[in-house]
């Protein structure tokens, strides 16, 4: 119990914190140059930035489009997110934490900041996207990545060089590393290896959303053909109960 409490209150520190630096990140890039080191077209390992930064929002937004119901909601939502990115996921998970009941905070936090809500008649599940289909999506999208960093690279060598770091490029790897953040809490809650969840981090560290895509590829290798591909959300102790969980109707707080 006390460690569910002090797991919330670090995670509402740590997203409070991560969405004012990403503001700050985007108002630095904003004043600066207003962004236009952006559409450079000779500054591949920035062409590089972006597409990671793509891929991330496409996981995330994956998410939302699963936890919200809403049609309207879910549109404003990717709209706002592909132009503020990860100020905008970390202030609307600060803000699900902040939502949480006193019983989902103490039990599990994480897991219910992931879960949808249910309504009161909803039974089971409905059906989705092929669990086929969405390892074609994010196969494709890490093979997009892998590209990307081989062109760049025969391009214009490491990125470890002074005029690379246009403002731009400074915001775009702020909001891509504050990604990394965040998935790396998503690990940490589903691998029940310390050594697991370190190697894990260290490789989305140092590869970014290629390593994203190939850990939500082994995921869905888990699941059979017929599972929902929501469950991927959850560790393994969570999976079965998930749709029987009482806590996850919706109540007014949320």
């Amino acid at each position: 119990m006390a460690a569910s409490a002090l797991l919330l209150v670090a995670l509402k520190t740590v997203f409070s914190i991560l969405a004012c630096v990403m503001v700050a990140a985007f108002a630095y890039g904003l004043v600066m140059d207003g962004f236009h080191s952006c559409l450079d077209p000779h500054a591949r390992w920035m062409q590089v930035a972006i597409i990671d930064f793509c891929v991330n929002i496409s996981a995330i937004g994956a998410w939302f489009f699963y936890k919200e119901s809403r049609w309207i909601i879910r549109v404003v939502f990717c709209f706002i997110l592909f132009w503020f990115g990860s100020a905008l996921v970390c202030g609307y998970i600060a803000l699900l934490l902040f939502k949480l009941s006193p019983e989902e905070s103490l039990k599990d936090p994480i897991y219910f900041v992931l879960a949808k809500r249910r309504k009161r008649d909803e039974v089971g599940h409905t059906r989705g996207h092929s669990v086929i289909t969405v390892r074609v999506i994010f196969a494709a999208l890490g093979c997009l990545m892998v590209g990307a960093v081989i062109y760049a690279l025969i391009g214009d060598g490491f990125p470890f060089q002074a005029r690379i770091f246009t403002p731009c490029m400074i915001a775009t790897t702020t909001d891509n590393y504050i990604h990394v953040v965040v998935f790396s809490v998503w690990i940490a809650y589903k691998e029940s290896s310390c050594l697991n969840t370190f190697l894990w981090i260290i490789l989305s560290v140092c590869f970014g959303s290629i390593v994203l895509c190939s850990y939500i590829l082994r995921e869905l290798f888990y699941l059979s053909h017929d599972q929902p591909i929501y469950l991927i959300l959850f560790n393994k102790s969570k999976r079965d109960m998930h749709l029987s969980n009482p806590l996850l109707m919706e109540h007014t707080n949320v």
